[in-house]
Parts: C-alpha cells; structure tokens; sequence
C-alpha cells in the first residue's frame, strides 16, 4: 500500500484526476460507461487497495462531492422543461408512485420473510426508493442520449428522492412505534417523524425557488457567457452551502434552480447559459465518481450475505416492475413501459445517508441498536454493488430504445 505517500488535498484530487482519465478511456474501450472507469480509479486509490489518499485527504475534499451533486441536480431542473412535462402528461407521477412503492413493498416483504421482523424489514424497505440521480445522468450526458425515454428518466430520478424522503419518514415513523415501550411519546415520535421529511420538502423547494428567482433575473440582464458561468456557481454553491445548513435537500435545492430557470427563459439564453456548465460535465463526473470511489470499501462485500442478496433482487425487482406498471397505466409509449426501470437502478449517498439516520435515531431505543448497525452495513454493501449495475442498466435502457446513436443494441 501507499500509505507513505502523505499527499496533499490538492495533489490527491490531481492524482485522482490523472488515474480517472486514464481508467475512463479504458472503461470507454470495453465499450461501458466511463463513469465506471472513474469510481474504478478511486476505489484502487482509496482504503480498499492502494491507500494513496488517506481519510484526512477525503475530509479536507467532502465539500468537491457536494458541489459536483449541485451541478448534477441543476443540469438535471434545466433538462425538466414544462412543455415536456405536459406531454408526458400525469403518467409520469405514477409512475414515480409506482416504481417508489413497489420497491418498497417488494424490499419489506422480502425482508420480512428472511428475518420475520416487522420493524427491521419496514426500515429495510424504507431504503430502497432512494436513488442516485448522477449514475443516469452521467451516461445521459455521455452518450448524448436523446428522446422519450431519457426526457422520462431526466423527471423520474429528479423527482422520485423527493417521494423517498416522505416514505423514508412514514417508515421510520412507524417503526419507532413498533420499537418503542414507552407509549406516551408515541404520538410526539410519530408527528416529528412525519413533519421532518415533509418540511425538507417544502423548505428545500422554497429555497430553490427564491435562489432560482435572483439567478434568472440577473442573468438576463447579463451579456457574456462566462460571467453567467459565475452565476450558475454561485447559485450552485449558495443552494448546497444553505441547504447543508438547514438540513435540506440540495438535490431538490439545485434542481429547482435548474428548472426555474429553463421555465423562465428564452430558449437562445437558456441554451448560451449552460452551454459552459455543460462543457464542464466530463470533469464534474471525474471527480464526483473518483470522490464515491474513494469512500467505497470494498471490504464491506463480505457483509452482504443473504439479506443483502434479499435486498439487492427485491429492489431491482420492485423498480422494474413498478415503473413497468407505472408506465402502463400512465399510458406511455411500449419502449418506456419496457425499459425505464432499467434506468433507475443506482443508489449511494442518498441511501447511505438514510441509514445513518436510522442508525442514529434507534442508538436511543433500547434493543434496536443492532439494527441500526445491520442496515448501515447492509446498505453500504449493497451499493458497491448498485453503483456498477446502475449505470449499466442506464446504458442498456437507452441502447434498447435507439436513444444512444452510434452504437448497436
């Protein structure tokens, strides 16, 4: 290992940069996502291999992730145009009802019929309709995809962390409940459990929306590309920056900039405003997957065992299905019915995040403790394994449905 190599924060990200380029174009070879070759290089760089950068290093570099997850979120708000969510008509909120449910259904039950506990099997389920927007959007961007099914996917993994975060809370709400002895505080449990995901909602759209409102006001009164570029930064930075603070949601934050903006401008500004952001993208996903390739350790895989194979093929399962049914009652075309599940597959720091809520809020519920500790292991295992078959579905979604051009089925 290169545990001697002490690095600077600074020279680490170049380090990172450097083996992400290169593992980039090795994935692009083998004709796979290059986002694969990025989390590839930070996973060798990282504990589970060379241990070049060190924890001090990814402390001093958390804040790279976040703003790289504003970009992803606002690129996403911009793609999320009204008329084309018009044409897409309500079948897209069913279909965000649906895959999220199903999932969560499909993980509970399966979990429960493994460890018949109730509360541990409904917190299980409560992970599952948690996605990771940036895997999808990574090999949109890549391959240049365009028609019906990336416009669905664009809106899907937008929004449906939003419906996650309300079952996340109704799920932990309820098995606090199931948990706990002390009845008194039941009701107080339940009504601060449910207010919580409902108020990240809210505030994070607010939030969103007034930072949305100044940075479209003040770009159309601004003449040059670049000093636009400014402004999408400070748009990006103060949205992650307050969101952190108040314990929002800077996905939601960042992507109603995005979507405020695209719905308040003329087309031929619209498209000069981003067009530096977008050239950006390549390096954003560099160093994004290269940071989730450095928290990644593999060591945690031996911790999957049967739950997390339970975990892994309920998810998939439900996901599929459910966008499968979504889409069919929405009434949308066979191509999306068939393969927009596929597309919808990633999970990390959403899901992981949620999990250390669950385990910090059973450390207080005397005999639950343990299954905080399960599902944290669990979850961080399970999305090692998310993270390469999410993009892959993506990339198989849309070959499928001829939006990649170029490239054979």
């Amino acid at each position: 290992m290169l545990t001697n190599l002490h690095l600077s924060p600074i020279t680490s990200l170049g380090l990172l940069l450097f083996c992400g380029y290169f593992c980039g174009q090795l994935v692009r070879h083998l004709k796979l996502p290059a986002l694969l070759g990025y989390l590839g290089a930070g996973v060798i760089l990282g504990p589970s291999f060379l241990n070049a950068v060190g924890m001090d290093q990814l402390h001093h570099l958390g804040f790279i992730t976040s703003i790289s997850l504003g970009c992803i979120a606002f690129v996403i708000g911009s793609e999320l145009h009204l008329a084309s969510l018009k044409k897409l008509g309500g079948g897209i909120i069913v279909v965000i009802l649906a895959e999220s449910l199903m999932a969560f259904i499909l993980v509970t039950a399966g979990t429960f019929l493994l460890t018949k506990n109730l509360s541990l099997a409904i917190l299980f389920g409560a992970m599952a309709p948690a996605s990771a927007p940036a895997g999808t959007v990574a090999v949109i961007q890549e391959y240049n995809a365009k028609g019906p099914l990336t416009k669905t996917l664009y809106t899907v993994v937008g929004l449906d962390d939003g419906l996650a975060i309300i079952i996340f809370g109704f799920a932990l709400a309820t098995a606090k409940v199931l948990l706990a002895s002390p009845l008194d505080t039941v009701t107080t449990s339940i009504l601060t459990d449910l207010w919580q995901p409902v108020r990240e909602i809210i505030f994070s759209i607010v939030l969103g929306a007034l930072i949305g409102g100044i940075f479209s006001i003040i770009t159309r009164r601004t003449s040059e590309s670049s000093d636009r570029l400014i402004l999408i930064f400070w748009a990006i930075l103060t949205g992650v920056g307050l969101a952190s603070r108040w314990h929002l949601s800077p996905i939601l934050v960042c992507m109603m900039v995005g979507f405020l903006f695209i719905n308040t401008s003329e087309t031929y500004l619209a498209k000069d405003t981003r067009a530096p952001l977008q050239q950006m993208m390549g390096l954003i996903f560099v160093l994004f997957f290269g940071m989730a390739g450095l928290h990644l350790n593999i060591a945690y895989l031996p911790q999957l065992g049967i739950l997390g194979l339970v975990y892994i093929l309920t998810r998939i399962s439900g996901l599929i299905i459910g966008a499968w049914f979504g889409a069919w009652c929405g009434h949308m075309e066979e191509k999306i019915r068939h393969y927009l599940g596929f597309g919808i597959l990633s999970q990390a720091g959403v899901a992981i995040g949620l999990a250390l809520l669950v385990k910090e809020e059973l450390s207080s519920i005397p005999g639950a403790e343990s299954f905080g500790v399960q599902i944290l292991a669990t979850i961080t295992a399970t999305s090692i394994i998310f993270e390469i078959i999410g993009p892959l579905g993506a990339r198989y979604a849309l070959l499928k449905t001829g939006e990649i051009k170029g490239e054979s089925k």
